[in-house]
This record gives structure tokens, C-alpha cells and sequence, in this order.
């Protein structure tokens, strides 16, 4: 059952404010959150309690499927293959290769169907970068383990918000040269999919910006809506979707235009993270779809600056713990449905 299956939570950065949200979503919220466990090192987590005064007790566990009965009591630490040095806020350990640990143990929990889903918390890319991490980000990475032929689509999801973002961790400058029709059909195709399979919207509305001011200005602006955006909406309009644009991005995100659609996909990254960052900073939950496996993370970054302080927000993270869960848990009735239908037909 995708309900008895934890949710393992990467521990990120050790030396940014992973940890400590992991203890703060246990502390404030082990009773209502499905059950989780955290893939770090007990030590260092033991080390953290003490240093911040967060009341939480910790379990470690040798098997993921001790996670479930022992969440309630305390938060399960799956360990790490070795100890980790780090202090809050001290990026100058070489850490980087247990982060990556981290996270390969989670794909391979996920993949396998031990877990859930996969929560990651932040990382200081740079880190990793020095540590051989092959891929720009998580994103890039968990696709090519999954040895996806097109990559997967990172989706911003808030209270108030949902996005997507065409292209994700480039220069404005590259990004704008690697928009093409084919990229734009290929993100609308998983978006659709991903709103109907994770999130149980059977008929999604879908919002596409436009990438120059005015969305153009009908070639005055720029050609890129005409002979790029345009083209791939009237693609993906051929197989019945709800899609509407391009339009321009100054006026899509008021209140009023936010309830026209279920969700807005945006050119480059700041411009679908900056909306949903104003709106919905604390709680708003990265998704990575087009996966075969279930992932979220926080929507915010390693904040050194107030690591070991105790006083990081841990709503993104809880927030995300719970988007897992209720992601599998989509999928399970979306797949347990299609099979019903199938057999009807039959």
C-alpha cells in the first residue's frame, strides 16, 4: 500500500538548514505527516538537537520498513555509509560525496517501490559540482538516473499558484537560444499529464506566457511568440487540451487571471519562480514530473546564514512530505482506475 510506504527526505547540504526543518516537521507535525524518515547521519542530527534545543527524538534504523512504526515516536535516520563533519553554516567540509549519497539511496528507495516518494532537501550545487555531480541540478540528474529519453519538467505547486518552467537552470541567455517549438510541446505534453496523473485534474487549463514584453506585441517586440510558443500551443491544442496564449507575463499572475487557469507555463526560470516565490514562499513545493518515481523538495534554498538557529521555516519541507504522499497516492488510484477501465473494455 503507497499509504504504509515512508517518505525518505534527503539530508541535503549538512551545513545549510536541511536538518533542522527535517527535526522541525517532526517535532511539529509527526502526528498528521505520512510517515517519514530521513537519510543522514544520526550523529550529526544528535549534534543539531543539542545545538539548537529542537525537541525531537531521533531513531536510527537499519530498514526503510522499520520507518512507518516507529515515525510516531520518533524520526527514523536511515544512515549514511560515513560520519559527517559539517557545522551549520560551514560550507568548507567535503561533504559533497555523502550528499550525493544521500540522494542516490533515495532514487534507489523510490525506483524500487520501498519508498513512497522521494523528498530532497536543499543543496549548495557548487558543493556538488566540486564532488563530480554530472548534472546542473536535481532535476537534470534524477532524470538521466531514470534514463529518461527527454527530460523531466520541473513544476512549482503553491496554495495559490502552480508553474512550470520551459527551461530551468540556464543563463537568460542560453535559455532563450534553446527555446524551440519541440521543447515547448515536449513540457505542455508532461505538464498535462503529470496535472491528470499526480493531481487528479481530469481536464487541466493550461496558461502559456509569452518570453518578450507585451508577449511580442505581434512581431514588435520580439518574433519568438509567432514562430516558437504559438506554434507549439496549436500543436498540443490538436489533442484536445485546454491551453491558452501565449500571454504576456506582466499581467497573467493577478488574481483574477490565476483563476482562469489551473497552471502557467513560463519560458525561463525567473520568470514562473518569482510569481510563485511572492505568493507562496513558505509553502510552495518543487515537483519534478515525468518521472517513474515521485519526487518533491522545498521550495527554497540552503540558508546558511540562519542554519543551527532553529528558526528556519519548515512549512516548504512539510508541505513537500505531504505532496509526496498525496502524489503516490494519485497515481495508485489514477493507475488502479485505468486498470478497471481496461478490463471493462475487455
Amino acid at each position: 500500500m503507497v499509504g504504509k510506504r515512508p517518505i525518505v527526505v534527503t539530508m541535503g547540504d549538512p551545513a545549510g538548514i536541511g536538518g533542522e526543518i527535517a527535526l522541525l516537521a517532526w517535532r511539529d507535525h509527526h502526528e498528521t505527516l505520512p510517515p517519514f524518515c530521513i537519510l543522514d547521519d544520526p550523529e550529526r542530527l544528535q549534534r543539531l538537537v543539542a545545538f539548537t534545543g529542537i525537541d525531537c527524538p531521533l531513531a536510527k534504523i537499519a530498514d526503510l520498513q522499520e520507518a512507518t512504526a516507529i515515525s510516531r515516536r520518533a524520526l527514523p535516520v536511515l544512515p549514511l555509509s560515513r560520519p559527517i563533519d559539517a557545522l551549520p553554516g560551514d560550507d568548507s567540509t567535503p561533504d559533497g560525496p555523502m550528499v550525493i549519497e544521500s540522494i542516490n539511496k533515495a532514487i534507489t528507495l523510490a525506483m524500487d517501490g520501498r519508498a513512497g516518494g522521494m523528498v530532497t532537501n536543499p543543496i549548495q550545487k557548487s558543493r556538488l559540482y566540486a564532488a563530480g555531480f554530472p548534472a546542473p541540478g536535481h532535476t537534470e540528474y534524477l532524470g538521466k538516473c531514470a534514463n529518461l529519453s527527454e527530460p523531466p519538467v520541473m513544476l512549482l505547486a503553491g496554495p495559490s499558484l502552480k508553474v512550470v518552467p520551459v527551461t530551468i537552470h540556464l543563463s537568460l541567455r542560453d535559455a532563450i537560444a534553446r527555446l524551440s517549438t519541440q521543447k515547448i510541446v515536449h513540457t505542455l505534453e508532461v505538464t498535462i499529464a503529470s496535472l491528470k496523473t499526480d493531481f487528479g485534474i481530469p481536464h487541466p487549463r493550461i496558461a502559456v506566457s509569452g518570453l518578450n514584453p507585451h508577449a511580442g506585441e505581434f512581431g514588435h517586440l520580439g518574433r519568438e511568440e509567432i514562430d516558437i510558443i504559438g506554434p507549439a500551443i496549436q500543436k498540443v491544442l490538436k489533442n484536445g487540451a485546454d491551453v491558452i496564449g501565449p500571454l504576456a507575463g506582466d499581467t497573467m499572475f493577478n488574481e483574477a487571471a490565476r483563476g482562469t487557469y489551473d497552471i502557467a507555463v513560463c519560458m525561463y526560470h525567473d520568470q514562473a519562480l518569482i510569481p510563485i516565490k511572492t505568493l507562496n514562499f513558505d509553502n510552495s513545493v518543487n515537483v519534478t514530473v515525468g518521472l517513474p518515481f515521485v519526487r518533491t523538495s522545498p521550495d527554497h534554498g540552503t540558508a546558511y546564514n540562519i542554519a543551527g538557529t532553529g528558526t528556519a521555516n519548515p512549512n516548504s519541507l512539510v508541505s513537500a512530505i505531504r505532496m509526496a504522499a498525496e502524489i503516490a497516492a494519485c497515481r495508485k488510484k489514477m493507475k488502479s482506475r485505468t486498470t478497471v477501465d481496461r478490463k471493462n473494455k475487455d
